[in-house]
């Protein structure tokens, strides 16, 4: 994403639907508290708690983002072809998102961004 400054991207499934959206901050782990796992000592031998241990492999995976489906954000807002410019607009800035999947039958045809709508709106002028 960094190397074609493209700061989100919408996330399918083998169908071309629309399962989520990556943001390039969904990828800088920040404040992350890993919960150390816990571990007994019984006779002499020291055992993890598998709970916490599970809990702990999650919490790692989560912050080296093991993988897209780890990181992203599931059920993104999306948006129609037919979606004018101003209900778009309005997406946006309700969903507080910088863009949105377009869909056509639930599959994948485009994103628009903000950038998209200020160049619109600009274009048409006052």
């Amino acid at each position: 994403m960094a190397a074609r400054s493209i700061g989100g991207a919408p996330v399918v499934d083998d169908a071309n639907r629309v399962v989520g959206m990556l943001r390039d901050d969904d990828l800088i782990v920040s404040d992350v508290r890993l919960h150390m796992p816990t571990v007994i000592s019984v006779l002499g031998a020291y055992l993890e708690l598998p709970s916490s241990a599970h809990r702990f492999d999650e919490e790692v995976r989560k912050a080296v983002g093991a993988s897209v489906g780890d990181v992203m954000t599931p059920n993104p807002e999306t948006c129609s072809e037919d979606d004018t410019v101003e209900q778009v607009a309005t997406a946006l800035h309700e969903h507080d998102v910088s863009r949105l999947p377009v869909v056509r039958d639930g599959n994948l045809v485009g994103i628009v961004s903000r950038g998209d709508i200020l160049k619109e709106i600009v274009k048409k002028g006052p």
